[in-house]
C-alpha cells in the first residue's frame, strides 16, 4: 500500500465507522450524507482489502481486522488532533469551561468537595458536572463525552490513560452504643448485623446476590479467605447512607477509612479497626487518549492530585 495516497478524511470516517457500528449513524456524526458515508466504507474496503464491517443479524460487527486497525487509528488521529489543537496555555480565571465528571458519593465526599473550594478561588467560572457511575459507560470516557471518572476501579481499558489519587485502608463504622465497641473481635463482629456498600467499575448496576461472595468486594473476600462470612442486612450503593444507618441502627459499615473519618467528630458514631486484615485499595483517576494533551484537562488533572496529596488520612 502507497501511504501517499490514503486520504486522512477516509481514516476519519473508519474511526467513526468502528465506533459507531452504523454507517447511518456514522454519517450525522460526521455531517455527511448515508450515501456518501456508504461509498467511503466501499473505498476503505477496498483500501484494507477487508469487508471491516459485516452485516448480522445483531448489526454491523467488525472483522477481525478491524478490530486490530480500531486503536492504531483511534492513536494515529488523537495524535494528529491533540498536535493541531493542543491550547498553548489554559487559563483557570478567564474559563467557563464544564468538566464533567464521572465519581462515586466516596470519591465526591472526600476528595471531590476539596476540590470544589480550590476552584471556588482559582477558577470561579468553571463547572463541574459531577455524574454517578451507573450513568456513564467505557465509551463515554473513550470518547470524551466524560473528562474522567474517579473510582475505585477492578479493570479498565488498556486505552485509558490512568493515575492512582491515594490509597485507602478500611475501618468499621457503628453506633457508640452499640455493645460491640467494648468487645470488638472478630467473633463478635460476624455476630452483628452488617450494611455492605460500594459502587465501582461504570454502567447501570444489577441487584446483589447475598450469596454470591466472590462478588461482595475486599471485606468479604477477605472473610472468605478466613471461612468467614458476615450476615448482610441491607446493600446499598451510597456511602453516606451506609453512614448514617450505622449511626442509627444496630449495624456495622465496613467502608473506606477517608468515608469513616467524615463522620469523626460524631459523638454518636464509633470508629475502629477491623478485626482482620482487609488490604488497602486505590481510587483511581481515568480519562481518555483524546484528553491527554488537552490544556484544561492537564491543569485539572493536576489541581486534583494537588488536592489528594493536601488531604490528611485522619
Amino acid at each position: 500500500m502507497n501511504i501517499a495516497k490514503i486520504d486522512l478524511n477516509l481514516l476519519v470516517h473508519l474511526d467513526v465507522l468502528l465506533r459507531e457500528g452504523n454507517v447511518t449513524k456514522a454519517a450525522n456524526q460526521i455531517g455527511i450524507t448515508q450515501p456518501a458515508m456508504s461509498n467511503n466504507l466501499k473505498r476503505l474496503r477496498e483500501l484494507f482489502k477487508d469487508p471491516l464491517l459485516i452485516r448480522t443479524s445483531s448489526g454491523m460487527l467488525p472483522t477481525k481486522r478491524a478490530t486490530q486497525l480500531q486503536p492504531i487509528v483511534r492513536d494515529v488521529l488523537s495524535t494528529l488532533e491533540n498536535t493541531v489543537n493542543t491550547e498553548l496555555e489554559f487559563l483557570p480565571l478567564m474559563s467557563d469551561r464544564t468538566f464533567r465528571v464521572m465519581a462515586s458519593d466516596y470519591a465526591e465526599s472526600t476528595l471531590l468537595m476539596e476540590v470544589i473550594k480550590r476552584l471556588d478561588k482559582l477558577a470561579p467560572n468553571i463547572t463541574l458536572d459531577l455524574i454517578t457511575p451507573s450513568d456513564v459507560t467505557f465509551y463515554d470516557v473513550e470518547q470524551g463525552k466524560v473528562d474522567m471518572a474517579i473510582n475505585r476501579f477492578e479493570e479498565l481499558p488498556q486505552s485509558f490513560h490512568q493515575k492512582v489519587i491515594w490509597k485507602d485502608s478500611f475501618a468499621c463504622v457503628m453506633n457508640s452504643q452499640n455493645p460491640l465497641v467494648g468487645q470488638f473481635d472478630l467473633d463478635n463482629y460476624l455476630r452483628n448485623k452488617h450494611i455492605w456498600v460500594s459502587k465501582t467499575g461504570f454502567g447501570v448496576g444489577v441487584g446483589i446476590d447475598p450469596n454470591a461472595v466472590q462478588k461482595l468486594g475486599w471485606v468479604d473476600a477477605e472473610l472468605t479467605k478466613l471461612g468467614k462470612k458476615r450476615d448482610i442486612r441491607v446493600f446499598t450503593r451510597h456511602y453516606h447512607v451506609a453512614l448514617q444507618l450505622a449511626k442509627e441502627q444496630n449495624l456495622v459499615a465496613t467502608l473506606p477509612k477517608r468515608a469513616a473519618n467524615l463522620y469523626k467528630h460524631d459523638p454518636n458514631v464509633e470508629i475502629l479497626e477491623p478485626p482482620f486484615y482487609i488490604p488497602p485499595f486505590p481510587l483511581k483517576m481515568a480519562w481518555s487518549a483524546i484528553l491527554q494533551h488537552d490544556a484544561g484537562h492537564i491543569w485539572l488533572r493536576r489541581l486534583i492530585s494537588e488536592v489528594a496529596n493536601s488531604l490528611p488520612l485522619d
